[in-house]
């Protein structure tokens, strides 16, 4: 079994910033994908982004040049930095471990972007 736990999350005005983390732990194989994924209300759950463990990343297209993902192998933990936030970011941040075509979540936690 693998739990993730992410953190970091909060209230942020427009133009700030937050890092969330997500730490893994179980049965965590050396071949994987992380990735942060998000969900609004009333809206279904998106990627918005994803980073292998060579360390290649995906974006979505709405969060390029804002946020930035990385891993710490060692340490099984990914982060994501998101920087100029808007509002249109609001929502409850989910944390994916896939690894041999089995995914893995976490509980998520919010961020909220308000003045």
């Amino acid at each position: 079994q693998v739990q993730l736990v992410e953190s970091g999350g909060g209230l942020v005005q427009p133009g700030g910033s937050l890092r969330l983390s997500c730490l893994a732990s179980g049965s965590i194989f050396s071949i994987n994908t992380m990735g942060w994924y998000r969900q609004a209300p009333g809206k279904q759950r998106e990627l918005v982004a994803i980073i292998y463990r060579s360390g290649n990343t995906n974006y979505a297209d709405s969060v390029k040049g804002r946020f930035t993902i990385s891993r710490d192998n060692a340490k099984n933990t990914v982060y994501l930095q998101m920087n100029s936030l808007k509002p249109e970011d609001t929502a409850i941040y989910y944390c994916n471990l896939n690894q041999y075509g089995v995914g893995y979540w976490g509980q998520g936690t919010q961020v909220t972007v308000s003045s």
